[in-house]
């Protein structure tokens, strides 16, 4: 069973309203994934859809370190989360932690398109 059909990716990406992004993949999947099993302490932070992107969601390791990727749907970075037994947060509720903020401060030049 590939990623879209075990996290309901492909269901997500039909519901989309976003006009500009490309639609999530399962190798945006698979990187979040292999993001939580590379280092410790990562949470999750579910971006919402604009009109621009879809669905987000923010990987966030002990040490601030991060990573963003497209995930079609709240629910796909849910059953995610808890299949890797990861906290999973809204960020409209509880907003971004500050170990995210400081990192990127440390390292705006390393900083890729994909972050």
């Amino acid at each position: 069973m590939g990623w879209r059909d075990r996290f309901g990716l492909r269901r997500a990406n039909r519901r989309g309203k976003a006009r500009f992004d490309r639609a999530a993949e399962d190798s945006d999947i698979r990187a979040l994934i292999d993001f939580h099993n590379s280092r410790p302490g990562v949470e999750f932070y579910v971006e919402p859809e604009t009109f621009a992107t879809g669905t987000t969601a923010v990987a966030v390791a002990g040490d601030g370190e991060w990573t963003r990727r497209r995930v079609g749907s709240p629910d796909v970075i849910r059953k995610v989360a808890r299949n890797l037994k990861a906290p999973v947060y809204d960020v409209q509720i509880v907003g971004y932690p500050q170990r995210m903020r400081d990192w990127t401060e440390r390292n705006k030049r390393g900083l890729s398109m994909d972050d």
